[in-house]
């Protein structure tokens, strides 16, 4: 990470997030692996305190995503949470939230600048989403967490020569905003004949709690790379101090096969890809997309709902009278106003949907000409709200669809 003077272009200073030899956190990073290990990127967007003159960057990954034996150590400052001073570049604090990551758990969004109270007491705080439905809060001057996080023994990797981390940090609140981790009791259950059917293609492969480690026979990890939140971020309502945090329930299916040494020198070399479930099903149960409102004064979940029906008109789920089940697919940002949020959706939907947001009562919906990845904007002109949203990518032609009352 770099800073430069915006007037000048001249490079103040530099932040390794990988450490270099003297600075703090190198020894996290065995067999010398710092010298030639990549990632531990900035994945997404920073967030900034003027005031504190503090900067917040969501660092992801390090390479490779799903094997760590080349890296042996809890690996600083990937998957973390560090904040800056922002004239200096000297680290402040920083929380790391997967140790020795091998499930490209990258913090995949801006954390959230927030001011709340927690029992009577003001606190200026941040709060970051992740990809395993996870909501980390700290005091963002000091990085003391508002609520305890503890440190929760998990299963040890099977991999010769991966040595995992015994346990990870999990918040005691908010709750969680979605389900993780790959259990049986989360199997699709609709019928008798569907749920045996997952059962036998679960059972084939390795699976557990979060973060069961990948294995060479193949893991399935739940959320997967593209799930939980994401890059859409959460939008947060300064007036009643809630969050909002859209999500997915994507998981990935991860192999791990020995390397070729023709090819590369990795002693493992992982394959990623999606498992489907019975008949074309996702193999877990719904909702497979879900808006969640979280009350940061208390730490506590308000509500949730499912966006987007998903597959009910499955042909093996006929007849059912089923409810919203969630579109199986990625999003885009939520937009607060007032009284409602906004929120796109892409691919398998194409729609925009409003929602009352203190009870999460969806009041409106219209069809989109192409997948909404984006969150939308709102804007006065002339007398006049507008919300404009970019919609399209991929095969879709890339357009703005706008809006405004009469």
């Amino acid at each position: 990470m770099r800073g430069y003077d915006v007037r000048t272009g001249e490079m103040k200073w530099i932040f390794h997030t990988i450490p270099q030899p003297g600075e703090f956190g190198n020894e996290t990073w065995g067999n010398e692996s710092w010298k030639w290990s990549g990632g531990a990127n900035v994945w997404s967007n920073m967030s900034a305190d003027p005031e504190l003159g503090y900067i917040y960057l969501p660092v992801g990954s390090p390479v490779t995503d799903y094997y760590g034996g080349h890296r042996p150590g809890d690996n600083l400052f990937a998957n973390s949470l560090v904040c800056l001073d922002a004239e200096t570049g000297e680290r402040v604090w920083h929380f790391q939230f997967v140790h020795h990551a091998v499930w490209d758990y990258d913090l995949p969004a801006a954390p959230n600048l927030i001011d709340i109270t927690v029992d009577g007491r003001p606190i200026k705080a941040v709060a970051q989403i992740t990809k395993q439905g996870f909501t980390f809060v700290f005091d963002r001057a000091t990085g003391q967490p508002v609520w305890p996080i503890e440190e929760r023994p998990v299963p040890p990797s099977t991999v010769p020569g991966e040595r995992t981390s015994p346990t990870q940090p999990y918040p005691t609140k908010p709750p969680l905003y979605l389900t993780n981790g790959s259990l049986e009791e989360d199997l699709i259950d609709f019928t008798d004949e569907l749920r045996a059917e997952a059962l036998e293609i679960y059972r084939q492969h390795t699976a557990g709690p979060l973060y069961t480690p990948p294995a060479l026979g193949g893991n399935i990890v739940r959320p997967g790379w593209s799930g939980g939140a994401n890059w859409w971020g959460a939008a947060f309502d300064p007036e009643t101090g809630r969050l909002y945090v859209p999500s997915w329930a994507h998981f990935s299916f991860v192999v791990l096969e020995p390397g070729d040494p023709a090819n590369s020198d990795l002693a493992i070399r992982p394959q990623v890809s999606n498992l489907p479930g019975p008949r074309g099903l996702p193999l877990f149960k719904p909702p497979y997309s879900q808006l969640a409102a979280l009350d940061m004064n208390a730490g506590e979940k308000l509500w949730s709902v499912p966006l987007g029906d998903g597959p009910r008109d499955h042909e093996a789920l006929r007849g059912m009278d089923l409810p919203p089940l969630g579109s199986y697919e990625k999003g885009g940002g939520p937009l607060l106003t007032k009284t409602l949020l906004f929120i796109g959706q892409g691919i398998e939907s194409n729609r925009l949907r409003a929602f009352d947001k203190d009870t999460g009562y969806e009041l409106f919906e219209m069809e989109l000409p192409a997948r909404s990845s984006s969150a939308p904007i709102s804007y006065l002109a002339d007398g006049r709200q507008y919300i404009v949203l970019a919609v399209g990518g991929g095969v879709d032609r890339e357009q703005l669809v706008a809006l405004a009352l009469p």
